[in-house]
């Protein structure tokens, strides 16, 4: 199990204290002791500053006989304000990435089959979300002098945001220290399900490294092949 403990941004109300607002840290507390595949190594980073009011950030590595095989950092956005691009008070934006075999890396719908790998993993975890956005870069990387002995590689990346919709009718608890303490009126805007969305972007981490799906294998899953040389530990 993954306990993390965060950080959060500066803000106007006193953001890494009591003084953020409940919804906000009951999101945070969604993200923490969220159980997760042994594979999967997760810590909470300091988040980026001035995106948001309030954030949280965690970064995870897909790890395997102490071979990294794809990375990625998941941001907790928070605006009491609310957002008009974000249709509303949370965000969630990430950066994942992975290096393949450059023959499937040459595959031309590569970018849309791994954009459909987020959207995927979001729906197959049956989590709301609104106003996806991003882009699928690959990049290719050929060797040379005292390096010609390396075989090229590709790399893949995705850049991608969304904003988490509270589930109707989901009651909110207000959080003191990182624990619920019964219903709270004030936060009636509500909390998104963050730890169903943090398991679905483990997944996209997982399916992006190549590793079969949890649970079993699925022949309806397509997988990467993993590069030949991972990035040892």
């Amino acid at each position: 199990m993954a306990a993390a403990q965060g950080h959060l941004s500066d803000g106007p109300d006193d953001a890494d204290g009591e003084d953020s607002p409940s919804v906000f840290r009951q999101a945070v507390a969604g993200l923490q002791g969220v159980r997760l595949r042994p594979e999967i190594e997760l810590d909470a980073t300091p988040p980026p500053q001035r995106l948001a009011p309030y954030s949280y950030a965690l970064e995870a590595a897909v790890v395997v006989d102490d071979q990294e095989l794809a990375d990625g950092r998941l941001i907790l956005l928070h605006d009491p304000a609310g957002h008009e691009a974000w249709g509303g008070t949370f965000r969630l934006v990430t950066l994942v990435h992975a290096d393949l075999e450059p023959e499937m890396a040459a595959d031309p719908l590569l970018p849309e089959v791994c954009w459909s790998w987020l959207t995927g993993a979001l729906e197959a975890r049956r989590v709301p979300y609104e106003a996806p956005s991003g882009t699928v870069t690959r990049a290719g990387s050929h060797y040379f002098g005292g390096l010609r002995d390396r075989e090229p590689s590709t790399r893949i990346e995705i850049r991608a945001s969304w904003s988490p919709v509270p589930p109707a009718g989901k009651p909110v608890r207000a959080v003191h220290g990182g624990k619920a303490e019964g219903d709270a009126p004030e936060a009636a805007a509500g909390v998104p399900d963050t730890a169903a969305h943090l398991a679905a972007w483990c997944d996209l981490l997982c399916q992006i490294a190549g590793l079969p799906p949890g649970g079993g294998a699925d022949a309806g899953v397509v997988t990467l092949p993993q590069r030949r040389d991972p990035q040892s530990r």
